[in-house]
């Protein structure tokens, strides 16, 4: 049973933007905080960002000012808009829900320079 579905991935130039997209389901997104966290070839899994039911947010020091979190109630959807993307944010970005925890499959971001 698929619980948080991600989309948005794909291939850009460094100074480019991608939005990507977590859909889940209502139960998930109205009882949790959500995430999403990022895994690049060789590295640990990395929080890079969380926003609270109450829409506090925290980003990792390393996307604060060019990424942003928000989240659509109306949608059960949680967002995250990546704007100057650079090579090193290339990774596989995973939805995550807490204190629940459920993950979602990622989605693959590749920033070329």
């Amino acid at each position: 049973q698929v619980q948080l579905v991600e989309s948005g991935g794909g291939l850009v130039q460094a100074g480019g933007s991608l939005r990507l997209s977590c859909a889940a389901s209502r139960s998930i997104f109205s009882n949790n905080a959500m995430g999403w966290y990022r895994q690049a070839p060789g590295k640990q899994r990395e929080l890079v960002a969380r926003i609270t039911r109450g829409d506090t947010t925290n980003y990792a020091d390393s996307v604060k000012g060019r990424f942003t979190i928000s989240r659509d109630n109306a949608e059960n959807t949680v967002y995250l808009q990546m704007n100057s993307l650079k090579p090193e944010d290339t990774a596989v970005y995973y939805c995550h829900t807490d204190p629940m925890e459920y993950w979602g499959k990622g989605t693959l971001v590749t920033v070329s320079s």
